[in-house]
């Protein structure tokens, strides 16, 4: 009886997304604790990705949906293994200044500029090289960008934009459609291409004006 309550009471929370990482690896312990047989549960140090597919081939959690399945993978990479990434902290008011979206709200598409004293934080690498590209005054002005980083898809760990593979071209979509989909290394960006159709791996310096408005279907 006591169980069934939590499970009811527990599908209604809504995450903060300002904590959504901290929010996730919490409902993801709960979760194990009721749900799973703990010691049976993977102690995978890797991608978000491959923690799922090692949970469900190990049969230790029963009955899990997409959400609960993702909540507790999140658990095992930054609280069973012991595992602390650094991710992206967003504040709940920010608005992408591009399109006007609440940033917080999608933790797995974030990215942020550090420009002139100034913060300003995006709800997707597509939208950040907007305002990088053609926003700001930037092309006669770089000089003042002190920080740039985006959010690793597998694992939202932070990551310096300019260290970054990015996917195009692939059937996955962020908040505002086609994106430059970022990776904090070559091997989990091939490994995505592969698995979701993507067209081409490009660094932070590869990416153009064109290929940005392109993913918008715009072509020059």
């Amino acid at each position: 009886m006591i169980k069934s309550f939590f499970l009811i009471s527990f599908s209604l929370v809504v995450l903060s997304a300002n904590s959504n990482v901290s929010s996730l690896v919490k409902k993801g312990e709960r979760i194990a604790n009721v749900m799973c047989t703990k010691s049976k549960l993977p102690h995978s140090t890797d991608s978000i990705e491959s923690i799922k597919k090692a949970i469900i081939s190990s049969n230790a959690c029963s009955h899990l949906n997409s959400s609960k399945l993702e909540a507790v993978s999140y658990y095992i990479l930054n609280g069973i293994s012991g595992k602390k990434s650094h991710h992206l902290v967003v504040p709940s008011d920010a608005k992408c200044p591009v399109c006007g979206m609440f940033v917080h709200k999608y933790p797995k598409w974030a990215a942020m500029m550090k420009h002139d004293g100034k913060t300003y934080y995006f709800d997707g690498v597509k939208d950040m090289m907007k305002y990088y590209i053609f926003d700001g005054d930037f092309p006669y002005n770089r000089k003042h960008i002190s920080k740039m980083v985006v959010s690793d898809y597998y694992t939202i760990e932070e990551i310096l934009a300019k260290d970054a593979f990015y996917v195009t071209g692939s059937n996955i979509y962020g908040p505002m459609g086609n994106e430059l989909i970022a990776f904090k290394d070559k091997k989990s960006a091939k490994t995505f291409m592969a698995e979701h159709h993507g067209k081409k791996i490009v660094r932070f310096d590869e990416i153009t004006g064109s290929m940005v408005m392109a993913l918008d279907g715009i072509e020059e």
